[in-house]
């Protein structure tokens, strides 16, 4: 069982997941933008992080790159079904989501994101250093990127 903070704003999709995890077993809270998740976590910081890539207040791209920094051991899976949500799912990775999933999903496909970076979080909890391009002591994976917050958004308002 896992602490797990669902960031969504469209209420249906946040309820839907919900329940879904809460179903698995998991405890769950959520928060309707980026901007209140972190609020909440700052409360009770979670094991995993289910956010949505585009929202009003604070965006998917600026919440992933705000937990990397703040709290660069939870586990994030980010999530789109924007126009452009391969494009917005790949700089997600590249910030240091563990996990995407393109929506409309299955509940399996949330649920085995779940297992994979819940078991991810726990073995390679990533410095934020690392992922938002700044130096750090420990040698760079290939999922992290020397890329500064101003290119990443650059990158997601390209697109």
């Amino acid at each position: 069982m896992a602490q797990i903070l669902v960031i969504e704003d469209d209420e249906l999709h946040r309820s839907l997941l919900v329940s879904v995890l809460f179903g698995a077993g998991h405890v769950v809270t959520e928060a309707a933008d980026g901007q209140r998740g972190l609020e909440v976590a700052k409360l009770n910081i979670p094991d995993l992080v289910v956010t949505d890539l585009v929202m009003p207040e604070k965006e998917g791209i600026e919440t992933i790159m705000e937990f990397r920094r703040e709290f660069p051991e939870i586990g994030i899976i980010a999530m789109s079904g924007a126009g452009h949500a391969s494009t917005y799912l790949q700089l997600a990775s590249k910030l240091g989501a563990q996990a995407t999933l393109a929506k409309p999903f299955p509940a399996e496909a949330l649920l085995g994101a779940v297992e994979k970076t819940l078991n991810l979080s726990k073995r390679h909890s990533r410095p934020a250093a690392d992922v938002l391009g700044q130096r750090s002591s420990e040698p760079k994976g290939h999922a992290e990127q020397n890329m500064s917050r101003c290119e990443a958004h650059r990158l997601f308002r390209m697109s």
